[in-house]
């Protein structure tokens, strides 16, 4: 049942988050054109909730059958190092994006791959500072979707 757990959690949060989306009173002017504010949240929530479902089949079709032979019941390992270390970068990401978004996101992603084993500069490089670029004017040029001023935004706003 403990493999169900985690899931069904997701699922919960999913609903509840996705209300929330639902229950903004006004759109601001500037907002008004391309994807509303509501529309990339509930994507994301969807897509949530289809990978739970996912993992809850998964689940179920690996209850009595362990390809390993292990016990379907089993506690699962405890956590890695690189489990808590990517822990901590959330909170990197949490403390750098009041600052700037897409510093918080430039250093998270960098940080994140050079953690889990990236070692080529070229390509540190692409996920901390052209993979950031790319979120940012997709969203800035093609859904017209402002993000909050910051250190590195004010450049491009003005």
């Amino acid at each position: 049942m403990t493999r169900f757990a985690v899931p069904i959690c997701l699922i919960a949060f999913c609903a509840l988050a996705y209300w929330q989306t639902t229950q903004f009173d006004r759109v601001p002017p500037i907002l008004l054109r391309g994807m509303q504010p509501a529309d990339f949240p509930q994507m994301l929530l969807l897509l949530l909730v289809v990978l739970s479902l996912v993992l809850i089949v998964q689940a179920w079709l690996a209850r009595g059958v362990e390809a390993d032979g292990g016990d379907p019941g089993a506690d699962p390992e405890p956590m890695t190092g690189n489990v808590w270390k990517t822990m901590g970068l959330f909170l990197v990401f949490a403390a750098l994006a009041p600052v700037d978004l897409f510093l918080g996101l430039g250093v998270f992603a960098g940080c994140l791959a050079f953690l889990w084993g990236e070692r080529r500069i070229v390509m540190l490089a692409m996920v901390a500072l052209v993979a950031p670029a790319c979120v940012f004017f997709l969203f800035d040029e093609v859904f017209e979707v402002r993000f909050p001023r910051g250190l590195l935004t004010n450049l491009w706003y003005g």
